[in-house]
């Protein structure tokens, strides 16, 4: 590709795309881009960068015969004016993970895959690459510390790092994103079933997995979440002779200290400031991918004690003397029991009181619903937020109370719908030195949790 292009991105409000636009023109690109809403992060960088469409919305008079390259998001419609008048004007469209693709097809890329956990692996991965002083390329969809911008794109780096979701790559091309990326180093951290709106049985879901490890190329590496049932039968079924490079992993020795762990791993003694079993997990999967690509374990664990987690993945968003708040991503069945395992192993039950918004596709179809069987075990106090707008805007129906008891097997779960009742409810469960335990991949209706805490 030439150095410098016009490249104009559609639904460029999305995690990974406000973050691919914003390396783009730092790389010397002149960069446009539409979308018909955006959400806070990516409102506020988006605008710091220069980026923020002046009007919400859809403009094919964006795009012009100048225009190198159109990038799609999953977000956008199949039928999206913009994208018809690039077709017009014959210009190249393609998804934002065929695009990394391309332009890492001369490095070697590790693709952190599964479906919890990967944007701690991924993090971590980072971090210790960024403390150690190497040189790579990334995509990662959460912000970390210590990086301005969670994609980077150049010509030096001689590795890729990728946060590879299962979702479909974009409305134009209907593949799991992972698959696009051809990793020689795949990561796969666990298999549970999501986004039924997409993959309507488990076994459909299941399958992309299948086909991670079967399109793995001669010599490629696997590491693999040894205590997942999905991972270990999928490695063992459908793993090569051509595959020399197989490599588990599970949880180590470990104890929780405050809100610390202290692992062991091999015959160090690593303090980090992340807590619970499924980031014991995270870290020994990190360490696997590190060392394949040259990093000692003293390099190692030395990193790892800087290590303050990625945004929006147990971060403590505020505390005081009576309030702990913390902020989940936690949306999915499994990420929200390892959630609540996690914070468990810290905090007495009795101090904990835990809140999902249930937002996804996914977490608001009554056929999935039951999923979240007992995801709560051993919390007394929990509350099930689903917003009327959010299921209007997504053209699904009405949840009920009782559909929600009965589906996560709850009769002290209390449910409600709209953000008045929300932060009613909030104050009506907590208690002195109260821990809130907020999850959602959404934002709460707008709530800001600081001013709650205030």
């Amino acid at each position: 590709m030439k150095p410098s292009m016009k490249i104009h991105l559609v639904a460029i409000g999305g995690s990974a795309m406000h973050n691919l636009a914003i390396a783009l023109k730092r790389n010397g690109n002149i960069v446009t881009g539409s979308d018909d809403e955006v959400y806070e992060p990516s409102r506020s960088r988006l605008a710091e960068a220069g980026l923020l469409p002046e009007s919400y919305g859809w403009f094919p008079e964006k795009i012009d015969a100048t225009t190198d390259i159109v990038i799609v998001g999953m977000h956008a419609k199949k039928d999206n004016p913009e994208l018809e008048r690039a077709n017009q004007l014959n210009i190249q469209i393609c998804s934002y993970p065929e695009f990394i693709f391309r332009m890492s097809n001369n490095k070697q890329r590790i693709v952190i895959a599964g479906s919890h956990g990967k944007t701690t692996i991924t993090s971590m991965i980072l971090h210790v690459l960024r403390v150690t002083n190497r040189s790579f390329d990334y995509l990662v969809g959460a912000q970390v510390q210590g990086f301005e911008t969670m994609v980077r794109l150049s010509e030096e780096a001689p590795v890729m790092v990728v946060e590879g979701d299962e979702y479909l790559a974009s409305p134009l091309d209907l593949r799991p994103k992972f698959l696009i990326y051809k990793p020689h180093i795949v990561v796969i951290s666990g298999i549970a079933w999501d986004h039924v709106n997409v993959f309507p049985e488990e076994k459909d879901y299941v399958e992309q997995f299948v086909k991670l490890v079967q399109g793995m190329d001669k010599a490629g590496m696997i590491i693999y979440n040894d205590e997942d049932k999905y991972c270990k039968a999928i490695v063992k079924k459908y793993s090569r002779p051509d595959l020399h490079y197989l490599y588990p992993y599970g949880t180590l020795v470990y104890k929780p200290v405050n809100e610390k762990l202290e692992v062991k791993l091999e015959g160090e003694r690593i303090t980090v400031e992340v807590f619970g079993k499924h980031n014991v997990q995270n870290l020994h999967a990190a360490w696997k991918v590190c060392r394949l690509l040259g990093v000692d374990i003293h390099e190692f664990s030395t990193a790892m004690m800087s290590f303050r987690g990625a945004q929006y993945r147990l971060e403590k968003v505020f505390e005081d003397t009576r309030t702990t708040i913390f902020r989940d991503f936690a949306h999915a069945p499994s990420k929200v029991k390892a959630t609540v395992e996690a914070i468990l192993e810290v905090y007495d039950k009795k101090q904990v009181l835990a809140c999902l918004e249930l937002h996804t596709f996914s977490s608001l179809n009554a056929e999935f619903l039951p999923q979240y069987k007992k995801v709560f075990k051993g919390l007394k106090k929990k509350i099930v937020f689903v917003n009327r707008h959010t299921l209007e805007s997504k053209k699904m129906k009405p949840l009920t109370k009782e559909e929600i008891i009965s589906a996560f097997e709850d009769k002290e779960i209390v449910f409600v719908e709209y953000i008045e009742d929300l932060i009613k409810a909030l104050n009506a469960l907590r208690f002195p030195k109260t821990v809130f335990l907020m999850m959602s991949s959404g934002n709460f209706g707008g709530l800001d949790l600081k001013s709650l805490a205030e």
